[in-house]
């Protein structure tokens, strides 16, 4: 059951939240969780534009791994090394993500020149129709921070314990 949730100033109550976020993804019963995530999520795309919002890309990087670089490459008719080169830094953690910020592909109309073949961490953000939301909770609720998407999930989910 989508409970009805008021994204007015969800920031604000995301923070407020997010002890109880931390302590219901680790007490949470995950067979309960994994059968509300479909339907939470699909709620949440219906309320929220990303167009409007684009936080994810504005503020943070996905990794690139070697078949998102090779994809996105072949679509821009780049080399790999160009697009290394031009657009990524290697982190901390081993992992290719943009030098700067927003997403050098992220346009002025918030649509991304590289949609078709983005990487696979675009397609799958804000991870909130799988397990990501309780396997990895520190994501989890950085994610809660930026992302109205997270914060509707596990609003509904609060709301459904």
């Amino acid at each position: 059951m989508v409970p009805e949730i008021d994204l007015e100033n969800w920031e604000k109550r995301s923070g407020e939240h997010e002890k109880q976020y931390k302590y219901y993804l680790q007490k949470a019963d995950k067979k309960k969780v994994l059968k509300l995530l479909p339907e939470l999520h699909d709620a949440a795309f219906e309320k929220i534009d990303c167009l409007q919002c684009a936080n994810c890309c504005k503020n943070y990087s996905p990794r690139f791994k070697m078949p998102d670089i090779k994809r996105i490459s072949k679509y821009l008719r780049i080399k790999e090394t160009e697009l290394i080169d031009k657009y990524l830094v290697m982190d901390n953690e081993g992992d290719y993500v943009t030098k700067s910020s927003p997403c050098p592909f992220l346009g002025a109309d918030n649509f991304c020149s590289v949609y078709e073949s983005r990487p696979t961490d675009c397609h799958r953000f804000p991870y909130t129709d799988e397990d990501i939301l309780f396997k990895k909770p520190a994501i989890t609720m950085k994610n809660a921070s930026f992302c109205p998407a997270v914060f509707f999930v596990l609003e509904g989910l609060l709301a459904n314990k």
